[in-house]
């Protein structure tokens, strides 16, 4: 019995999936630091908003006229202020796929129900929204009582929040030396950072889970994914005297060391 939902998928390199949804305890704690970010732009836009309004108070006077200029002022802020409110997360869930600070920082992320990374088109969908969603706490209910923990803008986008890191640990799998030092070649001839997150779980789920299959499956699913990766990372050959597992397991440490790279 699993205290934490999860939802499972097949690949097409035969390899399943499991990833652990991310619970309404994680996202409200994400959404909390979204908003105390979110609330910090919107007080400089507004401080920055009067200031402006008042030096041109006279032009604008002139222009739309002294009846009117309280109604339109208010309505651009209005209008700026919801463009900040689900640019916000658009921006952040499309650059950092799937990912805003918040869910950054309570370890969560969005994925398409397939698996894959999100698109612009489903952070657009989520944020517009998420104002209906925030409205009498709906989103939060359906998270609560919904089998894959969906709030409206999940069910319409197509997505789920999952966990980034598992809270049970996963088994770990023995990476060889000829990997290890392939994996520094990599980094240096590859483009490592053209993969995917989820392009990453495929690689570390057939890792951790080659032991159990069969020699021709393993060598089958272990050359596919090595010719798939090739090509996502620019490479023109795979490295001479190299089975696809070692070259997985370099993939595998390149792509973890390029990530600790990125976050210093």
């Amino acid at each position: 019995m699993h205290i934490f939902n999860r939802v499972k998928y097949q690949t097409p390199e035969s390899v399943e999936l499991e990833f652990i949804l991310a619970g309404i305890g994680n996202r409200a704690w994400a959404l909390l630091i979204d908003y105390l970010v979110l609330a910090s732009i919107l007080i400089a836009f507004l401080i920055a908003w009067l200031t402006i309004s008042a030096q041109l108070l006279d032009w604008l006077i002139k222009i739309v006229g002294g009846d009117k200029i309280g109604i339109w002022l208010f309505a651009i802020a209005l209008l700026v202020n919801y463009s900040i409110y689900t640019g916000y997360f658009v921006f952040f869930e499309t650059l950092w796929q799937g990912q805003t600070p918040g869910k950054r920082i309570a370890k969560i992320r969005v994925i398409k129900d397939n698996g894959r990374t999100i698109r612009l088109q489903q952070a657009v969908l989520r944020a517009l929204l998420r104002p209906i969603d925030d409205t009498l706490f709906l989103g939060a209910f359906l998270i609560i009582f919904s089998r894959r923990e969906k709030r409206l803008g999940d069910w319409v986008a197509g997505t789920i929040v999952i966990q980034t890191q598992p809270n049970s640990p996963s088994t770990n799998f023995t990476v060889s030396e000829q990997a290890t030092l392939i994996s520094e070649q990599l980094l240096q001839t590859a483009h490592i950072s053209a993969m995917l997150p989820d392009d990453f779980a495929v690689i570390r789920e057939y890792l951790l889970r080659r032991d159990g299959m069969s020699s021709k499956a393993r060598g089958s699913v272990a050359l596919r994914l090595a010719k798939q990766v090739k090509a996502i990372i620019n490479l023109e050959e795979l490295p001479e005297s190299v089975s696809p597992d070692v070259f997985l397991e370099a993939i595998y440490l390149a792509y973890q060391k390029l990530g600790d790279f990125g976050q210093r």
